[in-house]
């Protein structure tokens, strides 16, 4: 007995749970592997990777009406996806902005009475505005989006809202956590002459805090062109839109046509938030 619990130790023991759980699952949801390896599932799968190869320069529905109408498209649905993660993360940044002051724990200590009944609403409101941004961060935008949509319609401010209630509670975390970790010296100088909350936090603490602030925004600004493609599929005019139609009529080779549009963005987005981060890193050292 003592040996079996010797050789298992607890990370075994947690990867056989997991293990387990995920075999109980699978026979829950009446899980059937051979649907996997259906002959029509392996070909239909060999002619979509097939088409990886000669991505659609047009559509492959024979139209000469429509000769260089789909580069077009996919120049619209680039720039519609752009205008779209750039709406929600402007929006994002705004919502963190607030989200980071109110849920930092240096701005209710330093609002807090002396007295003892007063630090703890305040420290009781600081953990009920963390608890609010927990909430709206663990939905994900997608669920954000089928609610916004209902309610709203299939509307542009449907999927930018949808993006931002999410990413704002994240960038609010991120920058409350910022903030709490800042060095300070400078805030501190100015509180000592005579500086208020307000402008100790506006001229002491957040130029201290903004090139990480920013750095971590260029990241979620490219989780937000992921996000801004996949609400395509609710009905934004983004790059999943025209994805999702093309897939509906198995015209594997302009599937793979957007799919390149989209890696082209992201890794261009990637690189260029990648040297903009180095160099603020670079520029915050010095």
């Amino acid at each position: 007995m003592n040996r079996a619990a010797h050789w298992l130790g607890p990370r075994r023991s947690a990867l056989l749970g997991i293990l387990l759980a995920g075999m109980i699952g699978a026979w829950l949801i009446q899980l059937d592997p051979a649907q996997l390896f259906g002959r029509a599932q392996w070909h239909q799968l060999g002619e979509f990777f097939k088409a990886a190869l000669r991505p659609a320069l047009a559509y492959e529905d024979p139209n000469p009406a429509s000769d260089g109408v789909f580069l077009s498209e996919i120049g619209f649905a680039i720039y519609k996806t752009l205008l779209y993660a750039a709406a929600a993360i402007g929006l994002s940044l705004i919502g963190g902005l607030v989200f980071g002051l109110i849920g930092s724990t240096r701005a209710w200590l330093a609002l807090a009475s002396p007295a003892k009944p007063f630090r703890v609403l305040s420290m009781s409101s600081m953990f009920l505005v963390r608890l609010v941004m927990t909430i709206l961060r663990s939905v994900h935008e997608i669920i954000w989006a089928i609610l916004f949509l209902q309610a709203l319609g299939n509307l542009p401010l449907a999927a930018v809202i949808a993006i931002a209630i999410p990413y704002s509670a994240t960038l609010g975390k991120v920058f409350s956590e910022l903030i709490d970790e800042a060095p300070r010296a400078t805030a501190e100088g100015l509180r000592a002459n005579g500086a208020s909350v307000l402008q100790v936090y506006v001229f002491g603490l957040i130029p201290t805090v903004l090139p990480d602030l920013f750095a971590y925004l260029l990241y979620r600004f490219e989780c937000g062109l992921r996000s801004a493609a996949v609400l395509g599929f609710f009905g934004a005019p983004t790059l999943g839109y025209y994805l999702s139609l093309s897939w509906g009529e198995r015209h594997f080779h302009e599937v793979w046509a957007y799919l390149y549009a989209l890696l082209a963005i992201i890794v261009v987005c990637d690189l260029w938030s990648g040297a903009v981060r180095q160099r603020l890193t670079t520029h915050h050292a010095a």
